[in-house]
């Protein structure tokens, strides 16, 4: 069932993952945890469909404020150069180019530097910015494995290293993470809200899960943890899927699993290009009734949102999260502490057809949050 990864591996294969795992990665199993022929059902009025629905109610609602609200309160330094090193795919050139709106903004230069995601061509940038002597460091989905020669000469030369949406951890070189394993966890419980309270805590799930991005390990886990508490008996499945399958089988892979496991309800996948070319070839294979939710949202699927192909979908704040960094290096720069940036999240939201707010490109969930960036660096 395996095969060469295809042109599926593009946009929608958001920095939410480390590319670097696509190297070491050939396939893995599609084992799966054995799950319940059928869901038990918990009640209309059981306390955990009640803490679901109010949890699915609270992430549904479009974020107004930014996760900030400290003035950096000095006079921000123009002049600024920072080396932002991409990751290989088009997502990761999205947060390059959010940040440089950003920075822009404070009158700083940001020069993208580009690699193929593999630990060489990593390392290769690394060394540049190494030459280079910015002021600051910018990237996206490496562990600091990939480059920790380089990362250990930057911090002997006082250089802050920004990273984000990476299996790792704070310090050590790295002055600030965000959309870490401690952040995503979140993601799990929000996605666990809207199926069981969709479902009336009487849910028959199937999870597809992408191992080779271990970013993808605390979504997994704080879904199973919440559906687990909110929907005590329900049965659920969990599905490894190869990196293979990407653009290649996976809409197969799901019409054959949900033709052998006919009661399942509820599909969820833990990347939304999990679920391109799904809807379509369920509806070749006859399959009605079924209610799917994506993990990281993307313009194809809220175009099947809107369509009615698809439930829902958790948008993620890329935008904010991006002038978050730029916000800390504005506090790093005036000679103050970035713990106000780390210990802030970036916010998320559910979304369906009924809170939709667009189909096209990456939307910020705080709709005006660059007027709310701007009033906290004095420029408004």
């Amino acid at each position: 069932m395996s095969s060469t990864p295809g042109r599926a591996v593009r946009r929608a294969l958001t920095a939410i993952v480390p590319i670097t795992t696509l190297l070491t990665l050939a396939a893995c199993g599609t084992d799966a945890t054995p799950a319940a022929d059928s869901a038990k059902a918990t009640g209309a009025d059981s306390p955990g469909l009640t803490a679901a629905k109010k949890a699915a109610e609270e992430y549904s609602q479009r974020p107004t404020q930014i996760p900030l609200t400290q003035p950096v309160g000095k006079k921000i330094p123009k002049g600024k150069t920072v080396d932002y090193i991409l990751c290989g795919v088009q997502s990761c050139k999205d947060l390059a180019d959010f940040f440089t709106a950003g920075a822009k903004e404070l009158g700083w230069k940001v020069n993208q530097i580009a690699t193929q995601g593999t630990p060489e061509s990593v390392q290769a940038a690394y060394e540049q910015a190494l030459r280079d002597k910015p002021d600051a460091v910018v990237s996206s989905g490496f562990p600091r494995a990939v480059y920790a020669k380089q990362l250990a000469k930057l911090k002997k030369a006082g250089i802050p290293v920004l990273q984000s949406n990476a299996d790792e951890v704070s310090g050590d070189g790295i002055s600030l993470l965000k959309a870490g394993p401690e952040e995503v966890v979140g993601n799990g419980e929000m996605l666990a809200s809207w199926v069981v309270s969709n479902s009336g805590a009487n849910a028959n799930t199937v999870y597809f899960d992408l191992p080779a991005y271990t970013i993808l390990k605390p979504v997994l886990k704080g879904f199973q943890d919440k559906y687990k508490e909110w929907c005590d008996g329900c049965a659920m499945d969990v599905v490894d899927v190869p990196i293979t399958a990407v653009g290649k089988d996976m809409p197969d892979r799901v019409v054959s699993y949900l033709r052998s496991h006919p009661k399942v309800t509820h599909i969820v996948f833990s990347l939304g290009l999990l679920n391109v070319g799904v809807p379509a070839a369920m509806k070749t294979a006859g399959i009605t009734g079924k209610h799917i939710l994506v993990n990281v949202g993307d313009p194809q699927n809220y175009q099947y949102i809107q369509g009615g192909l698809t439930d829902g979908a958790l948008a993620l704040g890329s935008q904010e999260l991006s002038w978050m960094q730029v916000d800390a290096l504005a506090r790093q720069f005036t000679g103050q502490s970035m713990d106000v940036d780390q210990k802030a999240v970036a916010k998320n939201m559910l979304v369906t057809k009924d809170n939709l707010p667009s189909t096209k490109g990456d939307f910020p969930i705080v709709e005006d949050f660059q007027a709310q960036f701007k009033a906290l660096w004095g420029l408004s």
